[in-house]
């Protein structure tokens, strides 16, 4: 097939997009499709839209990601032909003519469902679940309304929304911090005392205008990844030191990963049930993964969704296919069969 991958794009998840988007694109070259990685945010301004660019498709170097978030400010100044749309030039044009866009996009500019629409009103095929599922998982407050509806249990919390005013001495402490619809940990602030949480709702509203404030739940670290019907084995995430932040996440060695989690099989399966349950209840389809927290007494809690789960060298879910003998061009191969059935009835 010939595969556009798009990554990039303009959410402070760019990065780590790049570092999915480079592997996913190896590693779909070497199982025979001419894959070809474009820049959601800077587009091709000097493709001629001719169909050779598939034709000349070959593997990318590794991309590094560095400890801390990009500066969007920046990037959105490089762009010569201004900044306000988060779609480049010529990008429409060449997913069009792709049999299939593999979505390695992070954060908002892939995972909130705007693009899955436009793609949809286009008739451009597109790796991953729906619009609607992708929007309602990407807003940490309505995820978390339909998986209590559906039984999965999430930490208790509030709203906040920019220019609102807070009583500090309502907010149950210790308590997390969070951009409702922020990935990559970015803007997180795990706050044990009053005086903490203006800096910790600062660094929050310095990504988004509305800020998650949920209870603290002391736990082990677990995620659990779905790809079609097969919910994949759990992963438990243990960082070195503090939480598992941005740097946490994408540098080697920063954090250990055990897969499966050392954990019995009883509640294995009941983390493995959750996951499906709150899979399905967001609509979601092809693959996802949930995030977790298990408490010392055996409660496990559900803290988001993941609609277009990170590919990168340290991700989760290559980990957990790993464990089940999936290796990380088979998964890449599943994704675009799976999401491929979406349009073949």
């Amino acid at each position: 097939m010939n595969i556009v991958v798009l990554a990039g794009g303009i959410s402070p998840e760019r990065d780590v997009s790049f570092s999915s988007g480079t592997m996913a694109t190896n590693a779909l070259l070497k199982l025979g499709h001419r894959a070809v990685m474009v820049d959601l945010f800077f587009g091709m301004p000097d493709w001629d839209g001719g169909d050779d660019i598939f034709q000349h498709a070959a593997p990318l170097e590794p991309y590094a990601i560095t400890d801390t978030e990009p500066d969007l400010n920046a990037i959105r100044q490089q762009r010569a032909f201004g900044y306000n749309d988060f779609i480049g030039l010529n990008v429409l044009e060449l997913c069009k003519k792709a049999d299939l866009v593999y979505l390695a996009l992070h954060g908002e500019d892939g995972e909130n469902g705007k693009l899955q629409a436009l793609f949809d009103s286009l008739g451009i095929r597109y790796t991953g679940s729906g619009a609607k599922a992708c929007a309602d998982a990407m807003d940490k407050w309505i995820s978390k309304e339909i998986f209590t509806a559906a039984g999965v249990p999430c930490p208790s919390g509030m709203l906040l929304k920019a220019g609102e005013t807070v009583d500090f001495d309502s907010i149950p402490l210790p308590c997390v911090v969070k951009p409702c619809c922020g990935g990559s940990s970015i803007g997180v602030s795990i706050v044990h005392d009053a005086n903490e949480l203006p800096a910790a709702l600062t660094a929050a509203f310095a990504v988004e205008s509305v800020v998650l404030i949920e209870s603290y739940i002391k736990g082990r670290e677990l995620s659990c990844a779905v790809l079609g019907d097969q919910v994949l084995p759990l992963i438990e995430i243990i960082p070195n030191e503090g939480f598992y932040d941005y740097k946490n996440k994408y540098q080697a060695g920063s954090t250990r990963e055990i897969t499966p989690a050392e954990i019995d099989p009883e509640t294995t399966k009941r983390i493995q049930d959750l996951t499906m349950r709150g899979f399905s209840a967001l609509g979601l389809s092809v693959y996802g993964r949930l995030d977790f927290l298990l408490t010392e007494s055996g409660e496990a809690y559900c803290l988001e969704a993941n609609t277009l789960p990170g590919l990168t060298p340290t991700s989760l879910m290559p980990q957990e296919a790993a464990a089940v003998g999936i290796s990380y061009e088979e998964l890449c191969a599943r994704i675009a069969a799976l999401s491929m059935e979406k349009y073949n009835g």
